[in-house]
């Protein structure tokens, strides 16, 4: 059975910085893409960033330039650092994985919180 495991969320001030981990574990083999999503409340579910198996990146535009998203594939964990945040940022931020040609696995969600 696979986990994903986030942690890294929090309360932070606009024009702060978080960095959110998301570790796999379990019977998990050929990962072929990680990722990050965000749901606000009221509003549909986001592809944040994402990256493939051979390091190629994709942003959504509203973070280009201040999120950076990397995986270490010995540990099977991929990261969100995200600077320069803003209100607009606050959401639940759930991991994703996708592995062979399995149906994707899900994190359970990390809250992050951009106030002053």
């Amino acid at each position: 059975q696979v986990q994903l495991v986030e942690s890294g969320g929090g309360l932070v001030q606009p024009g702060g910085s978080l960095r959110l981990s998301c570790a796999a574990s379990g019977s998990i083999l050929s990962i072929r893409s990680m990722g990050w999503y965000r749901q606000a409340p009221g509003k549909q579910r986001e592809l944040v960033a994402i990256i493939s198996s051979g390091d190629s990146t994709n942003y959504a535009d509203s973070v280009k330039g201040r999120f950076t998203i990397s995986r270490d594939n010995a540990k099977n964990t991929v990261y969100l650092q995200m600077n320069s945040l803003k209100p607009e940022d606050t959401a639940v931020y759930l991991c994703k994985v996708v592995a062979g040609y399995l149906p994707a696995y899900w994190g359970q969600g990390t809250q992050v919180t951009v106030s002053s």
